[in-house]
């Protein structure tokens, strides 16, 4: 749902705020210092339209390159304008969807479509044999109309529920194909409405007490009501719920999944004698009342936008997940109702909606807070989804004595790392690509996450060549091919040993080293923060305007609500942690008993899942041409595992021992530093398309490959 850019025309007081002329000001101002903002505002006034300002003149040559270079972006508040804003700060995370209620005229036609009550008679809707009605056929309208042709029978045969079984009848016919048709409240006559108050009210015409006829008709009405309550409501209301559920999960038909529920809730509670069905006609004079269900389109394919209270259909119909995970592996800890592959693969999926729920919880927290608080909220709460899992894989296998979990856990470091750089902008520049045939990104912030890329993957991965250089090369088994004592060996089970001479090597070289690294890649990162935040922030080029269209209201009415999305972010962080839990509880089986490589099953399904929403959000930015936030979500991620996970994780093991060290297998550094370096040097001229894309999604899948095919690494 791309926001409309407002026409932001001139008025008699000078330009609305966003013009180009505004935005060489600030430079201006900067440049000259004792000039004040009124310069070009004064010079204006003296000058011709159409003629450029000796103000704006004087100092064009300097700001012209930076004006040229800037992206305007336009907001519908000042909440909104906040989160665009952060989207662009290093270390802030990416969020695509609004964390405002957007205007309702500001939004396309499609989209008002999905928000439709179903109650709109249209004059020429077209033909209504399509693909998704066919399908609502084929899938609910045959049995539906089955059920309700045996209720109406049934009905019938009550004798005293007839008039509901008429009704049945006609809601048969309706629901069979409901397209093109409308349910009607009609309006009951005045004389009928006197007959149904009962004892008790006078009569219209004669003045005395309801006649005896109309005092029976009203307990048989009542009677009749109670019976169909009874025996043909709830029956059609379980029916009905289960195709809202239904429909509603499988998205592109919540328009039945709305038919259902207002079925259910408004058609089959009132008086038979109130609702008309009937098919509208162009010749026929429409009967009062109100329009209940009027149905055309049975599917919408773009249902994917839909949201409830400003969370996407598709994170809400998740949720419940989560609660069947949660309740399945603390109340089946035998294992008797499910085995634990089914638990694992429960606990993974569940971390996608809860990691949405943890996104959307701090896009709100931040754009509602000052630059601190966001800031704040960023660091601590940003790579929770991830470190949840690690640590509480590192715990169990301290309790188990398995090394198999820290070899785990460190495929899963290079699994996000790799995927991150090469991964995402690349899945991004090809889906982005097939759209727009050339984009282009800030070459100047893509700078500077790749030079913090170089120092962290530098920094991480210092302690294992300094142990390949310094360590002692031990092998497990070797056999002599050439039978001869001077021959050849083969070795298998190679490895370099750390703790040869009581340790020492390790203890007074290595570890210390990975303290000193772990102290100075958190330090790198604050000093990239203060450097993009605040002395450097102009090399983004980002303009936030809050020019609107006219008659707009600007207040800004969120989502969620600074203190409501923080108990949502602690609850999804300890249901975080409870899948994670799970999660490591039950994935030593597949450790154990699967023919895949661990490293495979780290790199690929424990790295890529948490990852992705925000996958999903740099395609999102770069369908709308927007491939400098899709590079940055891929950068930040990488950088933030180097630079913040893992010192993270070493300091865990001061305090909670563990088997984890920061020495890697060869693979692992092999794989992250070609990423590297393939990254920076497409992104070095500022502009890619989807042939650069290809590239970088296929060096991943031969990593992927690579992994895949290699043995399992030592202690698994």
């Amino acid at each position: 749902d791309v926001p409309k850019v407002p026409d932001c025309r001139r008025d008699s007081d000078g330009p609305c705020r966003g013009s180009v002329c505004e935005r060489h000001c600030p430079a201006i101002n900067n440049a000259q210092g004792d000039l004040g903002e009124p310069c070009c505002h004064l010079h204006r006034a003296r000058v011709p339209p159409g003629v450029p300002s000796p103000c704006c003149q004087q100092h064009s040559e300097e700001v012209s390159e930076s004006c040229a270079l800037r992206t305007t972006l336009t907001a519908e508040n000042a909440v909104e304008a906040n989160k665009l804003s952060n989207n662009y700060k290093f270390g802030f995370k990416k969020w695509k969807s609004h964390v405002t209620e957007r205007p309702w005229e500001d939004r396309s036609e499609i989209v008002k479509e999905l928000y439709s009550d179903l109650n709109v008679i249209r004059g020429s809707a077209g033909s209504t044999l399509t693909c998704g009605n066919v399908l609502y056929l084929l899938l609910f309208g045959w049995w539906l109309s089955l059920l309700y042709s045996l209720v109406a029978a049934l009905m019938f045969l009550t004798v005293l529920g007839a008039p509901y079984g008429r009704l049945c009848w006609d809601l048969a016919r309706y629901f069979l194909w409901p397209f093109g048709k409308v349910i009607q409240k009609v309006e009951v006559p005045k004389s009928h409405r006197a007959c149904e108050a009962g004892v008790g009210e006078s009569s219209a015409l004669l003045g005395g007490p309801t006649p005896r006829r109309w005092v029976a008709a009203g307990h048989w009405r009542r009677a009749s009501a109670a019976l169909w309550l009874s025996l043909g409501y709830p029956v059609l209301a379980l029916a009905h719920g289960l195709v809202c559920v239904s429909a509603w999960l499988l998205v592109v038909l919540i328009p039945v999944a709305k038919l259902s529920a207002r079925a259910a809730a408004r058609v089959l509670l009132l008086p038979p004698r109130r609702l008309l069905v009937r098919r509208p006609r162009t010749t026929e004079v429409a009967p009062e009342g109100e329009v209940i269900l009027c149905c055309y389109r049975a599917a919408n394919p773009y249902y994917y936008k839909y949201a409830v209270d400003g969370i996407n259909v598709f994170a809400v119909n998740l949720l419940p997940l989560v609660l069947v995970t949660l309740v399945l592996g603390y109340v089946d800890s035998h294992n008797q109702l499910s085995g634990s592959a089914v638990k694992f693969s429960l606990a993974l999926l569940s971390i996608m909606p809860l990691s949405y729920y943890i996104g959307m919880a701090i896009a709100s927290i931040s754009a509602q807070s000052n630059f601190a608080v966001g800031a704040v909220v960023n660091a601590t709460f940003g790579s929770i989804t991830e470190l949840t899992f690690y640590i509480s894989a590192l715990i169990k296998g301290s309790r188990e004595g398995n090394r198999c979990y820290a070899e785990v856990v460190k495929s899963a470091l290079t699994g996000t790392l790799v995927g991150c750089v090469l991964f995402v902008p690349g899945l991004c520049m090809v889906i982005g690509g097939i759209r727009h045939q050339e984009q282009r990104f800030n070459s100047r912030s893509a700078g500077v996450s790749s030079a913090l890329l170089f120092l962290s993957v530098g920094g991480v991965f210092a302690p294992t060549l300094f142990s390949k250089v310094y360590g002692k090369l031990v092998c497990g088994e070797c056999h002599n091919v050439t039978q001869n004592p001077l021959g050849h060996y083969l070795c298998h089970n190679c490895h370099f040993d750390l703790m040869d001479h009581n340790g020492t090597l390790y203890y007074s070289h290595v570890q210390p080293l990975v303290y000193t690294v772990s102290i100075l890649l958190p330090a790198a990162y604050l000093v990239g923060l203060f450097f993009t935040l605040k002395t450097h922030t102009h090399i983004y080029d980002i303009h936030i305007s809050d020019c609107h269209m006219p008659g707009h209201h600007h207040s800004a009415v969120v989502h969620w609500s600074r203190w409501r999305a923080l108990v949502i972010l602690l609850l999804s962080t300890l249901c975080m942690s409870a899948c994670a839990d799970l999660a490591t509880e039950h994935i030593s089986p597949i450790l154990t008993n699967s023919t895949i490589s661990q490293y495979f099953i780290g790199v690929t399904v424990l790295a890529m899942v948490p990852e992705l929403p925000e996958i999903v959000n740099g395609i999102q930015f770069a369908l709308q041409n927007n491939l400098s936030l899709s590079i940055e979500i891929g950068n930040c991620i990488a950088v933030q595992v180097c630079m913040l996970q893992i010192p993270i994780l070493v300091l865990f093991t001061i305090f909670y021992p563990t088997n984890f060290t920061l020495v890697f297998s060869d693979l692992h550094v092999y794989a992250s530093m070609f990423s590297v370096v393939l990254m920076n040097y497409i992104f070095m001229d500022g502009k890619c398309d989807y042939f650069q894309g290809t590239v970088l999604v296929m060096v991943y899948f031969i990593l992927l490959a690579v992994y895949f095919f290699a043995p399992s690494p030592s202690g698994c």
